[in-house]
């Protein structure tokens, strides 16, 4: 086959590629967002301790914890195109599960956190195959698309939760929502050759002359270990908000309601945030004033809602632009930091791996120091603390250097 007729065939699915990955980012958030604010309508259906329901978000942290290490491995066996399409429709199962309740909801809880963790770590790998040249720009695009069905997600819990089917429907419907993702890229999938036509030990050449190889480990990397610690320092500030604000909210003389709008409205205008990054990744020589920026907000977020908490919309609308920044940062890092598409993947299997069991673990400690105190106080601190790490990890990864 000549470049020509491999660069037209490859041209052809284009638009219906980009409209699949960013439909399939579209889903991993919003079976995550949809509970937080119904939170406590399923402590008071189900009989859940704080503990107890924070692992609704937990668990699928746990999961992206224990399987992102192996989803690259999985990618180089089955190309990456079948392997979202196969998560698409384990998270339309899972998701479909858990709105069944009793047993059925940590199964469908785990199931679709599995899902999640593959789509999550592929991504970015797709991002830096596909798209090498617009890392930032369309890491930020999927991410906007992300954090938009995510807003919606949270905005609407609270409303399908008033419906004859309760609770059921506001967690279950975006069931419907996987498959249609799933229709879209299925032509890609289709189309999709093996992976066994480039052999992953393929040599790379780097530049100054030197080589790589497509399997590679950077568990033993410095900046690896950097980039894992941004990820999972952003990755706890934010899980733990999308849980935990709407209660810290009600507690400090908030509406339920309005708590609902408020989170909303945090996911809602995280899309600025994201399209701050996006505009600025590629126009900056580095990234060192973009992750020093992202973590201060996360400060004046706990600061204000530990004594201002009236001012609740302002200081979850900070917290929406640190976590649309710090998300878009930490994504194209995987690209940016990686001279391989394969290379991004693992660092993106590692940086996950670890950043979510950092999350999986921060949640239902923050629930267990609210049960033991009786004050949201440690959830504001915690995010402080790890505003002022973001800050310090944002300068260190922003640097211009790569995993090798």
């Amino acid at each position: 086959m000549t470049r020509a007729r491999a660069a037209a065939e490859r041209g052809l699915p284009f638009g219906l590629a980009l409209a699949g990955l960013l439909l399939t980012s579209a889903n991993l958030r919003a079976s995550l967002t949809s509970v937080g604010p119904i939170l406590d309508l399923l402590r008071s259906e189900l009989g859940l301790t704080s503990v107890a329901s924070s692992m609704l978000i937990s668990l699928p942290l746990l999961a992206f914890a224990g399987v992102s290490p192996i989803v690259p491995a999985v990618a180089a066996r089955v190309g990456l195109e079948r392997l979202l399409g196969g998560s698409l429709v384990f998270l339309a199962v899972g998701i479909a599960v858990r709105s069944i309740g009793g047993v059925w909801l940590w199964v469908g809880t785990i199931v679709l956190g599995v899902a999640i963790a593959a789509i999550n770590v592929a991504l970015p790998g797709l991002v830096k195959r596909d798209f090498p040249l617009r890392i930032g720009q369309i890491t930020g695009a999927y991410t906007v698309v992300q954090s938009s069905v995510a807003a919606i997600a949270a905005g609407v819990s609270v409303p399908l939760a008033g419906s004859p089917l309760g609770w059921r429907l506001s967690l279950g419907i975006w069931a419907g929502f996987a498959l249609v993702a799933l229709a879209v890229l299925m032509p890609r999938i289709l189309r999709a050759g093996s992976p066994r036509d480039t052999p992953a030990s393929a040599p790379i050449t780097l530049p100054g002359g030197r080589s790589s190889r497509d399997r590679f480990s950077p568990w033993r990397s410095p900046l690896a270990w950097q980039i894992t610690a941004f990820m999972g320092m952003q990755s706890v500030a934010y899980y733990v908000i999308i849980l935990w604000l709407p209660s810290i909210e009600v507690a400090s003389g908030i509406t339920p309601e309005a708590a609902g709008v408020h989170l909303f409205l945090m996911n809602a205008i995280s899309i600025a945030g994201s399209l701050l990054s996006t505009a600025l990744i590629p126009r900056l020589r580095d990234q060192r004033v973009l992750g020093a920026m992202s973590g201060s907000l996360f400060v004046v977020t706990a600061i204000g809602l530990a004594f201002a908490p009236e001012w609740s919309a302002l200081w979850a609308s900070l917290s929406g632009v640190s976590g649309g920044m710090t998300i878009v940062l930490a994504l194209s890092l995987f690209g940016l930091r990686t001279h391989h598409h394969r290379h991004a993947a693992a660092v993106s299997g590692m940086a996950q791996s670890i950043g979510y069991l950092s999350s999986a673990v921060g949640t239902p400690v923050i629930g267990l120091l609210h049960d033991v105190t009786g004050s949201w106080a440690p959830a504001l601190w915690t995010i402080g603390v790890i505003g002022v790490l973001l800050m310090g990890l944002g300068i260190l990864v922003g640097r211009n250097r790569y995993v090798e």
